[in-house]
């Protein structure tokens, strides 16, 4: 891989640490794979927001605004998703992919309706659909953008970026001429850092797709449209140089853009801010369907009581928290047709639901902070007898951390409204649960379950 030689690289020192950027850069796989995007997309659009932002001439503070701005620019998505899916009577990842090639021209955005809108529906239902998108699609764009943008300045405020990064991700999606949304901003009134993360993500998403000439003839085709002119420029003038191209999507690129000072440079990550990034990203979870809303939060929170109950060690509970939090992680790489289907799923999409927790596994593993609780987190669906997934182990192959997840999930999935049925009183559930101790739930963990639940029900004085 060409090495490139700004004064952004910083040698590395010897002490051993954390690095945000690495723990941030790692989740972005998430937010490629809910984006409907190859993995590796946030890390490259990065990549090439940065040497945009080398362009400008950008440094310390600021080059390192860009680089999270461009980094985390999607972690907003997950919170549309569910609409998405309502509105067009589609697959989010699908449509999210294939949206990104729409230039906003009317023929091509009918067109983009035609062939996605009700895409799996019946007949009569499809061309509903397409009629209130023809109908609305301006409202419905407005809304979707507005969620996720919002929702993603959310996010980076809870992960404490500054507030010119929480305004880059929410200016994503404006556009130069104020063709944009949701403020249809126009020119200098949109934040910097959107202006290079747009033109970032959309080069990237063009060269992957058909090579560097497609990316070039995009850019240059929306200059003065969706692009600052400027940036454009820049952008030119940077992919002119040698390896620029070869970086994007290589499998070398994310120590050379975690090299870059931003990466070096930045808070190095304690205890606490671990905690607030599992936080944070299991309410990116969270907010995927309505049906899981504050779910991760509540099992977390089942697994810390638990772990009182049973005398499981102090030290450790902060760590089995994040597990918790984080054990659904997996399921951002799941379509909300799927998650969502108020009936039963079929084979395929059963496989496919099944799939999160080997995506969990994958995800958290690419994390040293959190490589430890992967196999911890990805296997709440195994079961004692072996039955369950995602590899079908025995007892004595599941953790005692599993069990006490894996409880608290089964507990919170039935006590929780579902597409196919509505919540179960706390009752209900532990009868339930009380048919499958042995077989999928722990007795130990079980019985402080019990304990914790018959504690909150009672009043206090």
């Amino acid at each position: 891989m060409a090495k490139f030689s700004h004064d952004a690289f910083i040698a590395p020192t010897a002490e051993q640490y954390v690095s945000r950027a690495e723990i941030l850069g790692a989740f972005s796989y998430a937010l490629d794979i809910t984006q409907g995007q190859p993995v590796g997309h946030c890390i490259s659009a990065c990549w090439i927001g940065c040497q945009i932002g080398l362009e400008l001439g950008l440094s310390g503070d600021d080059f390192a605004d860009l680089y999270y701005t461009v980094l985390l620019k999607d972690v907003g998505c997950s919170s549309n998703a569910a609409r998405i899916c309502e509105l067009y009577r589609t697959d989010d990842h699908e449509f999210k992919h294939d949206f990104k090639f729409v230039t906003g021209d009317k023929r091509d955005v009918l067109k983009f309706a035609l062939k996605t809108v009700g895409k799996n529906s019946g007949w009569l239902t499809r061309m509903r659909a397409i009629a209130s998108v023809l109908r609305n699609g301006d409202d419905y764009a407005r809304e979707v953008m507005d969620t996720r943008c919002t929702r993603g300045a959310d996010i980076a405020k809870r992960l404490r970026f500054s507030d010119a990064v929480a305004e880059g991700i929410r200016g994503l999606d404006e556009h130069w001429d104020g063709s944009g949304l949701p403020l249809a901003s126009s020119g200098a009134d949109i934040p910097l850092y959107s202006r290079i993360a747009l033109l970032a993500q959309v080069a990237e998403i063009f060269y992957r797709n058909a090579g560097a000439d497609a990316a070039l003839a995009e850019v240059a085709a929306q200059s003065g449209r969706w692009f600052d002119p400027a940036i454009v420029r820049a952008f030119q003038n940077a992919q002119a140089k040698p390896g620029f191209w070869e970086c994007v999507g290589a499998p070398g690129l994310e120590p050379l853009l975690f090299s870059l000072a931003p990466a070096m440079t930045a808070d190095l990550v304690d205890e606490d801010y671990l905690d607030d990034i599992a936080a944070a990203f299991g309410e990116v979870v969270d907010a995927k369907s309505p049906y899981t809303s504050g779910h991760s939060g509540r099992v977390a929170d089942y697994a810390a009581r638990i772990a009182e109950a049973i005398d499981y060690p102090v030290e450790k509970r902060r760590w089995l928290v994040r597990g918790a939090l984080l054990h659904d992680i997996g399921k951002l790489g799941v379509s909300n047709a799927i998650l969502d289907k108020p009936a039963k799923l079929d084979d395929d999409e059963w496989q496919v639901m099944r799939g999160h927790a080997a995506h969990t596994q994958e995800i958290l593993g690419r994390i040293s902070a959190f490589e430890d609780m992967a196999p911890i987190s990805a296997a709440h669906h195994e079961r004692l007898d072996g039955k369950g997934y995602p590899h079908g182990l025995g007892a004595s192959a599941i953790s005692l951390e599993t069990r006490i997840i894996t409880t608290c999930d089964f507990y919170d999935a039935l006590t929780a409204d579902r597409p196919y049925r509505a919540a179960m009183s706390p009752e209900r559930a532990l009868a339930i649960m009380a048919e499958e101790v042995g077989k999928a739930i722990d007795a130990r963990c079980f019985a402080a379950l019990a304990q914790v639940v018959a504690a909150q029900q009672t009043p206090t004085a």
